[in-house]
């Protein structure tokens, strides 16, 4: 066999295995960032689930808060009447 021939199938695997080696570090740091960022957006969702559950049960309360309200303003017109009789 020549010896150019030799040379170019060893510098076609170096180049090779520069590209091997350099896709696989690019693959291993793009899955890094992935993963720290679903980690964000999992703890952002947590957080927002529990805002919800709180609006939720804000929201559940207002008609009873709402209700005591008349009652109270029922109670305080006919202690109004009550004084001015």
């Amino acid at each position: 066999m020549d010896n150019s021939i030799i040379v170019a199938i060893i510098t076609g695997g170096m180049s090779l295995l520069g590209v091997v080696i350099s896709n696989y570090s690019a693959n291993k740091k793009t899955e890094a960032q992935l993963d720290k960022h679903q980690a964000v957006t999992d703890t952002k969702i947590v957080e927002l689930t529990r805002e919800v559950r709180e609006h939720n049960n804000f929201a559940k309360r207002m008609p009873v808060v709402e209700e005591q309200i008349k009652v109270i303003n029922h109670r305080i017109e006919d202690l109004e009447r009550k004084k001015v009789d």
